[in-house]
C-alpha cells in the first residue's frame, strides 16, 4: 500500500518537474472577466457549504435551553386547587 503511494508520488513529481523544464511561452489573452468568473465560483462554493452546514453552524452559535420535564409537579390537578390527597 505504502509502496504504491510512494511510486505514485514520485511519478507525479517527475511529471511536474518535466512540465516546468519544457515550458513554452504562451501567446494567450486573459480576459478581465476571467477573474470575476473565478471569484463567482469560489463564492458559490462557500455559499453552498454554508447552506449545507447551516444547522450545525446555528447550533454552534445558539445556546440550547434545557427542556423541563412535564408531570414532575406536586399538584395532581391542573386547576391549581389543593385536593384531599395533598393535605
Amino acid at each position: 500500500m505504502i509502496y504504491g503511494f510512494k511510486r505514485f508520488a514520485i511519478t507525479l513529481m517527475l511529471l511536474l518537474a518535466l512540465s516546468f523544464a519544457f515550458e513554452r511561452q504562451a501567446h494567450a489573452y486573459v480576459d478581465p472577466g476571467s477573474g470575476l468568473l473565478l471569484f463567482q465560483g469560489i463564492s458559490a462554493a462557500i455559499s453552498g457549504a454554508l447552506f449545507y452546514f447551516r444547522r450545525r453552524l446555528k447550533n454552534l452559535f445558539v445556546r440550547t435551553q434545557e427542556k423541563r420535564e412535564t408531570g414532575t409537579s406536586n399538584r395532581s390537578s391542573s386547576s391549581g386547587l389543593v385536593g384531599d390527597s395533598e393535605l
